[in-house]
């Protein structure tokens, strides 16, 4: 059995989800850690992220790529299509 390891950092549940689901239509191996704390309500979730996607260490890059797609696809979505003036 592969050793799992800590990949990435998520920043919200919506984009742990996405992240997820993309991973297992990928049959990709892979852990959703949330840091959710019952005793503090999520109170760290806000500066520490989500959670982390845990992984097998030669699936680093692709499940890199694939959440930092993820990530572009929902800017630009939340930029309405628009190019970022900033980054054309």
């Amino acid at each position: 059995m592969a050793t799992f390891q800590k990949i990435i950092v998520l920043d919200d549940e919506i984009h742990a989800q996405l992240v997820g689901a993309v991973l297992s239509d990928q049959h990709i191996p892979h852990t959703m850690r949330s840091y959710h704390d019952s005793a503090y309500d999520g109170l760290f979730q806000g500066s520490k992220g989500w959670g982390q996607v845990d992984a097998p260490g030669e699936f680093r890059d692709q499940i890199i790529g694939i959440v930092n797609d993820l990530s572009r696809q929902r800017e630009a979505e939340s930029n309405g299509g628009r190019k970022d003036e900033q980054n054309p």
